[in-house]
């Protein structure tokens, strides 16, 4: 009887233990598409479009070859052009390629009271005329377009070599006297202007007639002799380097006759007092020597 008892129990054990599991649907197999890899940074549209279908060879700038111009400098005037050899070498500007200029503040004037549209049309004229004696005398004067300037008399230009020569001198003396602190002369010039100064004999500063000026320059010659000699001093401070610089220039026109005298030969004349101290022989135009 137990042994029936044993056997329902087990019957019923295992019919409780079985799980109630219900009918799953079938699985389906998932396929992941291939994903063609993206270059780093690349945009996905170029991409899209097959931009960077070609890699990298594509993606290489071009080396562009340096120009021989480049770094190759010209003076004012003066541009670069390659030669049969591609070498650059320097030539004279054509002046209608300079910029077209904005206004009149953009003028020049040169020593010959000419108006030039720019600086850049003035130079690339005067490098035409290079190695000419009008080429070497033109020189740029001021900045704005050359002003009205009287015709210089034969007459004023005569006198113009007394009258430097006298304004040479007072200016000197200014110097002299203006000179206490500001080391504007040299003691040694200090010296030679002071003699200058205290001369009784010395005709002042004014607007004198040129006979006066003629005759004051021949009683006292040797007082003239240093004020010259001081400005050939300052027309150039270092001779050994042979270099040749545009400084800055006068912003207002030169007196009427300081532009033909400096394009004769009449500064022969004003400096004849140096070169007499020399012992240098001068020919002027009609075989007229100084001495």
């Amino acid at each position: 009887m137990r042994a029936w008892i044993f056997f329902l129990l087990c019957l019923a054990g295992t019919a409780l233990a079985a799980p109630q599991q219900e009918a799953l649907p079938d699985e389906t197999e998932v396929v992941e598409e291939a994903v063609a890899e993206v270059p780093v940074g690349a945009n996905p549209v170029q991409v899209e479009v097959g931009e960077f279908d070609d890699g990298a060879e594509e993606a290489q700038e071009e080396v562009v070859a340096e120009n021989p111009c480049q770094n190759h400098h010209c003076k004012h005037g003066k541009v670069c052009e390659l030669d049969e050899n591609n070498s650059p070498m320097c030539v004279c500007q054509d002046p209608t390629s300079c910029p077209a200029p904005i206004g009149d503040f953009e003028k020049v004037c040169s020593n010959d009271n000419k108006t030039f549209d720019s600086s850049c049309h003035f130079f690339a004229t005067k490098c035409t005329l290079e190695g000419t004696k009008k080429g070497h005398k033109l020189h740029l004067d001021y900045i704005g377009p050359c002003k009205y300037i009287p015709p210089c008399l034969d007459s004023e230009l005569t006198e113009f070599p007394l009258r430097m020569r006298d304004w040479l001198k007072n200016v000197l003396v200014t110097l002299y006297e203006r000179d206490e602190d500001n080391n504007l002369l040299t003691e040694k010039q200090k010296l030679r202007v002071k003699k200058i100064h205290e001369n009784e004999k010395r005709l002042e500063a004014g607007d004198h007639p040129v006979e006066l000026l003629a005759r004051d320059f021949e009683k006292n010659y040797n007082m003239y002799i240093f004020p010259v000699h001081w400005q050939f001093g300052q027309l150039d401070q270092h001779p050994i380097d042979g270099g040749h610089r545009q400084g800055p220039r006068d912003l207002s026109p030169a007196p009427s006759c300081r532009t033909r005298f400096s394009l004769s030969d009449l500064p022969l004349l004003l400096f004849s007092p140096m070169f007499k101290m020399f012992g240098w022989f001068v020919a002027l135009p009609g075989d007229k020597v100084l001495i």
